[in-house]
This record gives structure tokens, C-alpha cells and sequence, in this order.
């Protein structure tokens, strides 16, 4: 079976601005058909890298290319939509005319346009103001943007803002949807539980660095959730746990067992064995966000690409 082609690659990326470094030796593919997201908090180079790979900063050092040799791009045809922050939406305008203006400029139709205020959910809204909308409101009419040209690529900075649960889903299946069909997907995200639900592939970022690159079951498995065990004698039932290979046992300070990838009969049959008295039994089940933190730093993020003027727009 032949490799998909690369929608995207970063080879040693690295930016600097003036004696900041924002992202430094970023390396990761992406191949056709996948949904990969770029996690971390604010300031950990997610937009800096999006940015490099569309062109719209050069690198200082490294490479990046978009839907290269092999691909399976048509010439002539939109290969890459964009939606980034800030969104390059004037508030003045109204919905349908902002979106025609793009429309035009790529040399859509009229009925491309209305086709995606459908999509989008915004028909109802199709003559508001943009600046009278929800965060989540300008969210969807820029994804409408992005899509205009139909795009195979998409490129997505934080694309869950200011969504609520029901668009979140919608948006969910769509993604998952355009990779089905054979599109490609990189998004950005501050937090790991809102991409879990559609990522092929996560590359974690930390102040420009990557901290964690491959598949959601992979980042489970070494962040697995555990059984906090009360027992007579907690080093006995390690000791017989790693014998019948379930070697992740912890001694955590309170002296209770925290054991990994281990049911509760298992559990029971190796106190049993051991001869050990289990009084407490405890599920721990570690929220994505937790290994997030656990995976990244706290305190004043880097600073980030210098801000565009608020309503500049990206082509």
C-alpha cells in the first residue's frame, strides 16, 4: 500500500522576532486526509507556524510547503482556505455583502455564497452587521470564507472560538466530513479536549518547541487513567502486579497504588495472589486538559508574531 501524499510539511521551522525566538526547529508532516491539530496556551507558536506555512511570514530558518509534488492538487484550482485571528471581518459590513466581497475576488458565484450561509448557519443573519454578531457567529462566516473556493486544504486558527456545544458538534462532522472526502485539515487549539474528538495527529507546542507529537491513543497511553489502590501492603501487590506485567504502578505520597491499564478484576486476582487486603478502590481518570499542563509550562507565554492591523485580510 502506497504512503498518502503530504498536504503539509515544516522541516526545522524556526521564527525570531528581533531577539525573541517564537518558534524554534518545528518539524511534523501532515497527510492528505488527515485532521492534525497544533495544541498548546497562548503563546506557544500555534499562529507563528500556521503563518510560515502559508507564506504570509518567512521562516528564519527551516522550510515549509503546502500541498506539494504528489498531492493530487489540480492545477488552477484553490488549494489552500484559510480562517485565522483576526478573522478579517469588517464590522461595518453586513454578512452575505462581506462574504460576496471574498466571493467576488476569488470568482465564486452568487450561488456558492448562498450555498455556504446555509452551511454555516448564518441565513437568518445573512444582513446583520458583523460587528452586532457572536464570537461564534463571526466564527462560522469566516469558515464560510475559507470554504468559498472549495478548498482541499484547510487551515484553521482556533476554528472552535466562541462556539457552544451544538456548534461545536457541527463543525466536528463537517472536518471529519472534508477528510473523509479526501481533504486535509490543520487547526489550532488551546486545549487538547476540544480536538480529541476528530484529530488524526496532534503536535503539542510549548513556548516554540514541540513537546508532543503523534496519535491521540499514543498520548493515552502515556498519560493512561489509573486505579488508586488502599492496600495492607501496597509494595506486595506492585510486586506481584509487575510479575503478571502490569508494570505502571505508582506509589503516590499518600500510600496508595496508582496502577495503570489494569481492570478491577485483574486488580483483585493479583491482591489475592499476593495475599494482600484491598480496602479502597478509586478510578482516576486524567482530563486531556490535565496532560496539556502536565505536557506545557505556566506562567508569561513568548510573544508572538507582530499583530496585523485589526481588519486586514489574508489571501
Amino acid at each position: 500500500m502506497s504512503a498518502r501524499p503530504l498536504a503539509f510539511a515544516a522541516g526545522g521551522l524556526t521564527k525570531t522576532f528581533d531577539t525573541v525566538t517564537a518558534v524554534e526547529d518545528v518539524s511534523f508532516v501532515v497527510p492528505a486526509g488527515k485532521v492534525a491539530a497544533l495544541v498548546g496556551p497562548h503563546g506557544a507558536g500555534k499562529s507563528t507556524v500556521l503563518r510560515m506555512l502559508l507564506g504570509l511570514l518567512t521562516p528564519t530558518s527551516g522550510t515549509a510547503s503546502v500541498g506539494g509534488p504528489g498531492s493530487g492538487i489540480r492545477a488552477g484550482r484553490q488549494v489552500v482556505g484559510a480562517m485565522l485571528v483576526p478573522r478579517g471581518l469588517h464590522p461595518a459590513r453586513r454578512v452575505e455583502a462581506q462574504l460576496r466581497v471574498y466571493a467576488c475576488a476569488a470568482g465564486v458565484s452568487a450561488s456558492r455564497v448562498e450555498e455556504l450561509l446555509t452551511l454555516v448557519g448564518l441565513t437568518e443573519a445573512s444582513g446583520r452587521r458583523i460587528g452586532t454578531l457572536s464570537e461564534g457567529m463571526q466564527t462560522r462566516l469566516a469558515l464560510a470564507v475559507a470554504l468559498l473556493g472549495s478548498p482541499p486544504l484547510l487551515v484553521l486558527d482556533d476554528p472552535a472560538a466562541g462556539l457552544d456545544i451544538g456548534e461545536t458538534a457541527w463543525l466536528n462532522d463537517y472536518l471529519r466530513g472534508h477528510a473523509r472526502r479526501g481533504g486535509t485539515v490543520l487547526l489550532t487549539s488551546r486545549t487538547l479536549s476540544t480536538v480529541l474528538p476528530i484529530a488524526d495527529e496532534l503536535i503539542v507546542l510549548d513556548r516554540g518547541h514541540i513537546a508532543f507529537q503523534g496519535s491521540p491513543a499514543r498520548l493515552r497511553r502515556s498519560h493512561p487513567d489509573r486505579l488508586l489502590v488502599k492496600a495492607s501492603s501496597p509494595i506486595a501487590l506492585a510486586t506481584t502486579l509487575a510479575a503478571q506485567g502490569f508494570t505502571d504502578a505508582v506509589m503516590r505520597p499518600d500510600g496508595r497504588l496508582a496502577v495503570a491499564e489494569t481492570s478491577l478484576s485483574q486488580l483483585e486476582s493479583a491482591a489475592s495472589t499476593a495475599r494482600v487486603q484491598l480496602t479502597e478502590i478509586t478510578p482516576e481518570h486524567i482530563h486531556p486538559d490535565q496532560v496539556l499542563a502536565a505536557l506545557t509550562h505556566t506562567g508569561p507565554p513568548a510573544p508572538a508574531y507582530p499583530g496585523p492591523a485589526a481588519y486586514r485580510t489574508y489571501r
